[in-house]
């Protein structure tokens, strides 16, 4: 039996076993300002899954990297580990919980992140964990890791329209620039004007358009997701599984190997019951979606149809998709 007296090895065992079993974890890939939050609060919400908040856990290889990282960012990186630490081992999420939450986290800088996972994961037997952390996916390096330390690690590729994904960009930084100035190296504005190196336009004056940044996060998942076994990743449509059809969840559930009855489906159906679809306490705000929480979990407009053909809402100059993004939508099955 694994415990954390084992902690000192160099990697993590998880998924080492021969064949998948159920209860190996769940990674939504998916861009930042999408509806992966409320997809993994949904998944989260199923007898057989526990959805996490975003941990960050695979930018860095060990825990006392990953702190030393989370010191320099200027967000509050740490907040949904603590939250979840607070969670499981001290009674919930308080600002006394918190603090010995990150007390119980300094201790064990020495671990992998990997193995750290799989210690939370022991913690939840046998409920599958659903994390979603958006960072994960910046880096090829950090999927990778992911895989590396947890080989039996399934992978959701959430799909969403790039419409759909730019307008939700550009309202956020809206939303932040109303509150305070926004500088050029803020994860906003950096997905609102992505390099276009790899554009054919890419001569041309630069326009802040997150269109770039969906085609690159996306195909980089794609990239990522060559290298895995079939039978361990999956991908979706985001706006199928928030239609009021149940097709798109059972198919998921399908895959996973998990209950796909109508009590467990209909259990998906309240996100909101996720222990952290809320703000969390003072010292640890943070950990889900900022521009969701304490919003709506869903919002009609996400699952409306769109077109890739004609000029963008968010562009002046009446310009449409670039090329690339529309054929690669296009292979998502986008119209």
């Amino acid at each position: 039996m694994t415990t954390e007296l084992d902690a000192g090895r160099a990697t993590s065992s998880a998924g080492t076993q021969e064949g998948l079993s159920p209860a190996e974890p769940l990674f939504i890939l998916a861009p930042p300002c999408t509806f992966s939050w409320t997809i993994c609060a949904m998944l989260g919400q199923h007898p057989q899954m526990y959805g996490l908040p975003e941990l960050h856990l695979f930018s860095a290889e060990t825990v006392e990297s990953w702190l030393d990282i989370g010191s320099h960012e200027n967000y509050q990186m740490d907040n949904g580990l603590v939250r979840l630490i607070a969670e499981l081992y001290f009674g919930g999420q308080t600002d006394h919980a918190v603090a010995r939450a990150r007390g119980w986290l300094r201790r064990r800088a020495h671990f992998t992140t990997g193995f750290l996972f799989e210690v939370l994961s022991d913690r939840l037997k046998p409920l599958v964990l659903v994390e979603k952390s958006p960072s994960v996916i910046y880096r090829l390096e950090f999927m990778q890791r992911v895989l590396s330390m947890l080989p039996g690690a399934r992978f959701l590729h959430l799909l969403s329209h790039p419409a759909t994904y730019c307008e939700a960009v550009n309202d956020a930084l809206c939303e932040v620039s109303a509150l305070q100035p926004v500088p050029p190296d803020h994860w906003l504005a950096q997905l609102a004007s992505f390099p276009r190196r790899q554009f054919r336009d890419s001569q041309a004056k630069p326009v802040a358009d997150p269109q770039v940044s969906w085609h690159t996060l996306h195909q980089g998942i794609v990239d990522f997701l060559d290298t895995v076994p079939s039978t361990q990743k999956f991908t979706v449509k985001g706006e199928d599984l928030l239609s009021n059809s149940s097709d798109g969840l059972t198919d998921v559930l399908s895959w996973l190997g998990l209950r796909t009855d109508s009590n467990a489906v209909e259990e998906m159906r309240h996100p909101e019951r996720s222990s952290f679809a809320t703000f969390g306490p003072r010292s640890a705000l943070f950990g889900s979606d900022i521009f969701l929480v304490p919003g709506p979990m869903f919002r009609p407009d996400w699952i409306e149809p769109r077109s890739l053909e004609g000029p963008l809402s968010w562009r002046s100059d009446g310009e449409s998709f670039f090329q690339e993004v529309k054929q690669l939508a296009s292979q998502f099955g986008y119209e």
